[in-house]
């Protein structure tokens, strides 16, 4: 295996190698006081990226308009808002529906030089992208990825022709791509932070930004009945846990175990903890970066107790897993989510699509 800067992994939380990423992520979190000094810099980000959108509204940079509607899901934040999870949950609805949909994504984490392309079920996360691998899993749906979501687009519908609605996967900030549906997932728990841009806060755009989009609040779990009656015209989603699931047959079950090894690599980590914390275990939290790739060093030491991961970060160990004979005595388990979105937000999709010409 590569040379890789890493301190020996044991399960002391002192040998745990610095990740820049990581420790960003737990400032913005704790709000730290010393996120203020990049204040200067988050001026010029914010200044550079405002023009930049004027210049592409007012049309003095050129953007693409696809042939056939486009909706964006995106967010106004950096990391996890659970907007994956909504995503195979629209694709669905829309397929049950019988609208033909297809998904774009940036497929980052992806070989580029194979860009464009389709996803299909062959297609390894270190090509194409975790996030896409798991679209296709979960919906079958045709998704193609690539950067340039033009040249993503024109694939697609070369795959696809009938289509009559692309969902961008993010791409709220990509101001090349005209869109028809923008769709803002906001993390209610986790709010907008110390409300500032990138670097001192978590925001890519300021909250301004939300004018005038579709926001879809993400609460941490479902609401009860009577805040149920109060918010029920409010634009809301929750992720429900299913059971957890064996990644790889055969193993033993988990039914008498209390501690837990929760291992993510995905944009919000937080989310994923407190959720198996509510399922009642005890959980040693290993996050990584968001879209990490997993190597048997990251694994192989977490041998004395089971391990939980995420749908998303599945689509990788379970290959790793089976190249490496050494992980497979390793217990691993699988959480799957279904977002489960309000009434009100179904009903105001359907509206937008009417709008657009969009019948089932």
């Amino acid at each position: 295996m590569g040379s890789h800067h890493k301190i020996n992994n044991s399960d002391n939380d002192d040998s745990k190698p610095f990740n820049l990423e990581l420790a960003i992520v737990d400032a913005w979190q704790k709000e730290a006081w010393w996120l203020w000094l990049l204040l200067p810099v988050s001026g010029l980000y914010g200044a550079i990226t405002g023009i930049r959108r004027k210049l592409y509204l007012k049309g003095i940079l050129s953007s693409y308009q696809a042939p056939v509607p486009v909706m964006v899901v995106g967010n106004i934040t950096v990391g996890g808002s659970g907007k994956t999870p909504l995503i195979i949950e629209l694709v669905t609805y829309l397929q049950h529906q019988g609208i033909k949909v297809g998904v774009i994504s940036r497929g980052y984490g992806g070989d580029e030089s194979l860009m464009p392309q389709i996803v299909t079920l062959q297609s390894k996360p270190e090509e194409v992208g975790d996030e896409p691998c798991l679209i296709v899993r979960e919906t079958g749906a045709a998704v193609a990825v690539c950067p340039n979501r033009q040249q993503a687009i024109e694939v697609l519908l070369k795959q696809q022709p009938e289509t009559q609605l692309i969902i961008a996967d993010d791409g709220l900030q990509h101001y090349k791509m005209q869109r028809d549906i923008e769709w803002v997932v906001v993390d209610s728990a986790r709010g907008f932070g110390n409300k500032q841009l990138l670097p001192t806060g978590f925001l890519r755009e300021p909250i301004s930004r939300l004018q005038g989009t579709t926001v879809i609040y993400h609460e941490r779990t479902e609401s009860s009945q009577a805040q149920h009656e109060k918010s029920k015209d409010r634009l809301s989603m929750h992720l429900k846990p299913a059971s957890l699931q064996p990644l790889v047959e055969g193993q033993p079950s988990l039914s008498k175990i209390n501690s837990v090894y929760a291992v993510s690599g995905i944009g919000y980590p937080q989310r994923f903890f407190n959720t198996l914390t509510d399922f009642g275990y005890q959980v040693d939290p290993r996050p990584k970066p968001d879209h990490h790739s997993f190597e048997v060093e990251d694994l192989l030491p977490l041998a004395d107790k089971p391990i939980i991961i995420t749908s998303k970060d599945a689509v990788k160990i379970a290959p790793l897993v089976k190249a490496n004979p050494q992980l497979q005595s390793l217990s691993i388990w699988v959480l799957p989510v279904n977002a489960v979105l309000s009434p009100n937000s179904y009903l105001t999709l359907s509206k937008q699509l009417k709008a657009l010409g969009i019948h089932s």
